[in-house]
């Protein structure tokens, strides 16, 4: 096996013939309708994208290129990015040739740290990654390839030099927030030979004397690399991607989505609820206790975080993977504790709770089963990582990993700009 760029230049006019095949003899068939309520409901449903690193099944959970997850949770973040891109796990020489390209990356430059020392001291982490982020924009190996005038067949090249520029200093440039944000101490930086998830978890600074807080860091981060071509920060990547812009801009884009609460935000909700729960009966509560929380929960209006998904039927594997992580590490410590004893109680409640909803002649509840954010916050909790606003730069660092390969693809594969044909409600009035 090769390189990364060895790999992808093999591949790349092969996928390019496949997709031509598949437009001449499919390009006119049905994959989709579209209702008003969908319309209307954010496109839920709607199959109009088309991406191949990853897909979620309903009954499997997240799939990436092929391999369920949970078959492939020992590979390193450095791996899964390997793998979102080429379809190929990489082999030894691969992996240690990433590696170096993240080593001779992932000099900050100086102006980030001085613009992000400069921003008020009450600034959002969120704000201050996608700050310095967007400010290295200068820095595109894509735009000075573009200005200078290059072939539409050569734009994944320079996008690929800005994918693992930024990837390389992502994690940098996290931890830097942390430490500047919450008073850590002088920012760390990069290791050479260190893998890219215990670099991330050695530049924040959290103690780790058994190195098992790396671990966490390393599944973390594959964990949430990627999930679809739809949800709020890739599809808004895409977007401004298929016009062009250079990976700074299109990553500081889905960023800006992946910070809204109704995305990136729900790990930290979860855990209020666990905390709330926990200060409410003086620590972990009984069974019974938690039975009752749950049902109070609901029957209040609210729902109970971290439980349901808008794609799984299926506990979330995610989900799964964390609480064997967790069990194995941590499994003493109260929080993850409690995380864990809600897995037993909360299915069942809201089982019944759908019961109860569909007696009052209501909806019944479409899926009882966690997801990953039922777990997530609780593991960096136990680790000494406490600052709730910071749990979305983790997600991040992860995500930039899907967002930036699938700007590769795309500029490989010649994607088009993303131009959907809206409608008003007048017309939709008009139908029959």
């Amino acid at each position: 096996m090769g390189t990364l760029q060895e790999t992808l230049r093999a591949k790349i006019p092969q996928w390019r013939e496949e997709i031509a095949e598949v437009k001449a003899t499919m390009g006119d068939k049905v994959i989709s309708e579209v209702t008003v309520n969908q319309a209307y409901g954010g496109m839920r449903g709607v199959k109009c994208m088309v991406c191949d690193t990853s897909v979620v099944d309903p009954d499997k959970g997240l799939i990436i290129r092929g391999h369920p997850l949970l078959e492939i949770k020992d590979l390193r973040p450095e791996e899964i990015f390997f793998l979102l891109l080429t379809g190929e796990r990489p082999d030894a020489d691969a992996k240690a040739a990433l590696q170096h390209e993240f080593d001779r990356r992932s000099q900050v430059p100086d102006y980030v740290w001085d613009l992000l020392k400069a921003m008020p001291r009450d600034s959002h982490p969120m704000c201050m990654l996608d700050t310095g982020i967007l400010v290295m924009e200068r820095e595109s190996v894509f735009r000075q390839w573009y200005d200078k005038g290059m072939r539409k067949e050569d734009y994944w090249i320079p996008m690929l030099g800005d994918a693992l520029n930024i990837l390389a200093r992502m994690p940098v440039i996290a931890a830097g927030v942390y430490r500047i944000r919450y008073e850590k101490g002088s920012v760390k930086t990069w290791t050479h030979g260190l893998d890219w998830g215990a670099n991330f978890a050695n530049m924040l600074g959290i103690p780790d004397p058994t190195e098992a807080y790396a671990k966490l860091m390393r599944i973390y981060l594959s964990f949430h690399a990627d999930h679809e071509g739809g949800n709020v920060s890739a599809n808004t990547c895409h977007t401004v991607g298929s016009s062009l812009s250079d990976a700074y801009y299109s990553v500081s884009a889905g960023l800006n989505g992946l910070a809204g609460p109704l995305h990136g935000l729900a790990n930290q909700e979860c855990l209020k609820w666990v905390l709330e729960l926990m200060a409410r009966f003086g620590g972990s509560p009984t069974q019974e206790q938690l039975r009752e929380f749950a049902f109070e929960t609901l029957r209040s209006g609210q729902v109970i975080p971290g439980y349901g998904h808008a794609v799984l039927r299926v506990v979330d594997p995610r989900f799964a993977g964390f609480l064997e992580f967790g069990r194995k590490y941590i499994a003493d410590d109260p929080v993850f504790k409690t995380v864990s004893d809600i897995f037993d109680v909360v299915p069942k409640v809201l089982e019944e709770y759908s019961d109860e909803r569909v007696k009052a002649g209501k909806s019944p509840i479409a899926n009882t089963w966690p997801n990953v954010d039922a777990v997530s916050g609780s593991l960096q909790y136990a680790f000494g990582l406490t600052e709730f606003p910071f749990y979305t730069v983790l997600f991040s660092v992860s995500r930039a990993m899907g967002m930036l390969s699938q700007l590769v693809l795309n500029r490989a594969i010649g994607t088009a700009l993303t131009r959907p044909k809206s409608v008003s409600t007048a017309w939709i009035k008009k139908q029959k």
